[in-house]
């Protein structure tokens, strides 16, 4: 089996806030692969930016990890324990060194001041061996691979000049010119059109195959998540309620909460239909309910089980699991798992 690039174990991330200690990501563990596809899928306030942020260390300075959280990093000089890097050359190494992040809106990532060149030119920089011309080229090259025509003229442009589909591309090229090992990308299409959106996954799954690097793709859209990702996993309120491969988490829901996930999309086949939301809205983090976390929107909810006691994770096929008392009964009484 191959040796995971970056395995998370244990994470617990809390924040200190003037209302106390709380907990906005809780026990999670999974590992990417060398060159494979993660979609982390899950409404706002799930805990996905901050799970994704962690790998960086860009969390703020009120974050609290517990002392049995891990985050490891395969490179080619060993083992990095992220957690442990506490100096700014140590974490220049993993931020835009072999962790690059693409963050959902682009404009709020390029300084409108300088051109997008010379910010690109600064990281290259920063973290190689490189000459200021050796850095302009590279540049230039890597904008012109994703796609922006005239590379040597928008080189010299500023953010602003450039359309929001050209942005997110210039992003790319700039995640993508240090030839990190893994590349973060956080809801990258959410603030695009459909078009657009075609083109930046496309071109990402490109980039996978011709750079194999592995990426860690954060979204709420499981239909995006369906043409880009090898596995999912399925957040809920700092919590993975369902893990599996694609195929396995669409085709075969088992968690009711990713099944409300699904419910929630249109069907081509069924346009009159009216959509189906998942009930309710996901509770603060400051008022976590007790037991399983999603049992105050659950329509499968079994009183006195799930309000009381936190599910343990259920095996149901190869790499598929969840966490959740209705899966682990169908389960254990060999019957057919809801749908």
């Amino acid at each position: 089996m191959t040796q995971p690039l970056i395995s998370v174990e244990n994470l617990s991330i809390k924040f200190h806030t003037d209302e106390g200690l709380i907990t906005a990501v809780d026990k999670i563990s999974f590992d990417i692969a060398p060159g494979e596809v993660l979609g982390l899928v899950g409404e706002s306030g799930s805990g996905k930016s901050v799970t994704a942020k962690a790998l960086m260390q860009l969390n703020s300075s009120n974050t609290v990890y517990t002392d049995d959280s891990r985050i490891t990093l395969q490179t080619d000089d060993g083992t990095i324990d992220i957690l442990e890097l506490k100096k700014a050359k140590e974490l220049n190494l993993i931020r835009g060194g072999a962790i690059s992040m693409i963050f959902q809106e682009p404009m709020a990532s390029f300084a409108p001041a300088i051109t997008v060149g010379k910010q690109m030119v600064e990281q290259l920089m920063l973290h190689s061996s490189m000459t200021k011309k050796e850095a302009r080229e590279h540049a230039i090259d890597m904008l012109d691979r994703v796609g922006i025509s005239d590379a040597a003229r928008r080189f010299d442009q500023h953010a602003f000049e450039f359309s929001g589909g050209m942005r997110q591309r210039a992003m790319i090229a700039m995640a993508l010119s240090t030839k990190p090992k893994l590349l973060i990308a956080d809801e990258p299409t959410t603030a695009l059109d459909v078009t657009i959106q075609a083109q930046v996954i496309d071109l990402m799954k490109d980039l996978v195959e011709e750079f194999g690097m592995a990426i860690l793709f954060i979204t709420h859209d499981l239909g995006v998540i369906a043409q880009t990702a090898d596995r999912v996993a399925v957040m809920y309120l700092g919590e993975l309620v369902e893990t599996g491969s694609v195929r396995q988490v669409i085709r075969e829901p088992a968690h009711p909460y990713t099944q409300g996930l699904l419910n929630a999309l249109p069907k081509l086949e069924k346009l009159d239909e009216p959509l189906t939301p998942v009930p309710g809205d996901i509770p603060s983090p400051l008022e976590r309910p007790s037991g399983c976390v999603f049992h105050t929107r659950c329509s499968q909810f079994i009183e006195g089980t799930c309000d009381a006691s936190i599910p343990s994770v259920t095996a149901l096929a190869d790499g598929h699991a969840a966490a959740c008392f209705v899966v682990d009964q169908a389960v254990r009484g060999k019957t057919e798992v809801p749908a």
